[in-house]
């Protein structure tokens, strides 16, 4: 986005820039203004929308804020199941895979995450610092993802290498298109090897289970592993590089979950909500409608804005003030409405086990000497998060 927008107060901005890699290292201002002057912002091609009632709208009608292919597309030669479907095929598959993702059995993965989780901190733990991002938040959610489907961890590489090749695709746009697209068949052809051989030999796995569901075709099941994999990687990476660094310039919160590691389910919520590591998910309109008093057109983009909702002080008491203990976190960090993330408890999984190990581990920790933290836009990724310890 580099044009420019008028809000309904006549207010000048610059859209490249307020939602750029500048705004993206605290763009909690950005969204109070947009609420206060622009709650539906029209840019060209679309909308883009930040009070929590007009998300929250927009997530109880996918028959008008629809979340299919055309609202996105990464590659992908058929919608990815179950995100780009509507109601009412939508509900015959969440129907199917919710169980699948249930908190009981992700929490069957705890132990194995934790092994996980310290395997990498035994790597750095002793040297007083590390690179968080390359050492820790990268890999780790990958590992996950190799163990809960049954693969070895020595594929590592092979993910993280198809994982950026659709979301960070070299080049010019039109070399993007046609590096994502190329990485997609490498990624179909991945899973449909795997899946072969599950066939013949199945697991106590996830891909297994797949398979085990009489109602999918195999095509249905390339499409539900190639949307895991790029939507349950890269955002679990983001959570922790922006929790992380989060902790790192707040030691009396983190003071806290030391403490009492009790206190780490309710800071995660909180964390989600006000750092929001994805910060807008996009939806196509698909007829004429007025949202908040703004003419919206069919075939519009309409990005919502989770984390302007998120830190909308019409939901939130106190909504600038990060609160360990607030009660009521009606947060929509995993999306809302039938879309809301499938993965949400796996993520939630990684991330409790992750500040669970890691602090009692390594306690006291603070970012280097010299550290300017640079965040990507839309999904707040880092690069690099240096931190230095005590050994």
């Amino acid at each position: 986005m580099q044009d420019t927008a008028t809000t309904g107060d006549g207010i000048h901005m610059e859209v490249g820039a307020a939602f750029g890699a500048e705004a993206a290292a605290c763009p909690q201002p950005v969204f109070k203004m947009l609420r206060e002057h622009a709650p539906v912002l029209k840019v060209p091609g679309g909308v883009i929308i930040s009070r929590k009632a007009d998300i929250d709208e927009a997530f109880r009608r996918p028959e008008v804020f629809s979340s299919n292919a055309d609202a996105l597309n990464i590659g992908n030669i058929r919608p990815l199941i179950p995100l780009q479907i509507d109601p009412p095929d939508h509900v015959r598959y969440r129907r199917l895979l919710d169980p699948l993702f249930a908190p009981k059995k992700m929490a069957a993965l705890e132990s194995r995450t934790a092994a996980l989780v310290n395997r990498q901190i035994d790597r750095f733990v002793g040297r007083g610092g590390c690179d968080l991002v390359p050492e820790f938040t990268i890999p780790l959610p990958s590992e996950v993802f190799l163990t809960m489907f049954g693969l070895p961890l020595e594929e590592l590489e092979t993910f993280l290498r198809m994982k950026d090749g659709i979301i960070r695709p070299p080049g010019e746009p039109d070399e993007q298109a046609a590096h994502r697209r190329a990485t997609a068949d490498e990624m179909y052809a991945y899973f449909n090897t795997v899946l072969d051989a599950r066939s013949v030999e199945p697991r106590d796995d996830i891909l297994s289970g797949f398979l085990q569901v009489e109602d999918l075709t195999r095509e249905e099941v390339l499409d539900i592993c190639f949307l895991l994999m790029i939507a349950g990687l890269d955002t679990v990476t983001a959570s922790l590089d922006c929790f992380f660094a989060y902790l790192a310039q707040h030691p009396s919160d983190r003071d806290q979950l030391v403490a009492d590691p009790s206190l780490i389910p309710n800071a995660i919520e909180e964390l989600f909500r006000w750092e929001t590591p994805v910060t807008g998910v996009p939806r196509i309109a698909v007829q004429d409608m007025e949202l908040g008093g703004t003419e919206v057109k069919a075939g519009d983009q309409v990005m919502v804005l989770l984390g302007a909702a998120n830190t909308d002080d019409a939901e939130f008491p106190d909504a600038d003030r990060v609160d360990f203990g607030r009660e009521v976190n009606r947060h929509l960090a995993f999306g809302g409405g039938v879309h809301r993330c499938l993965g949400s408890h796996l993520a939630r999984l990684e991330l409790r086990v992750a500040l669970r190990e890691f602090h009692a581990r390594i306690p006291d920790y603070r970012l280097a000497p010299g550290t300017v933290l640079e965040y990507t836009s839309g999904i707040r990724s880092l690069a690099s998060l240096p931190l230095v310890w005590e050994a």
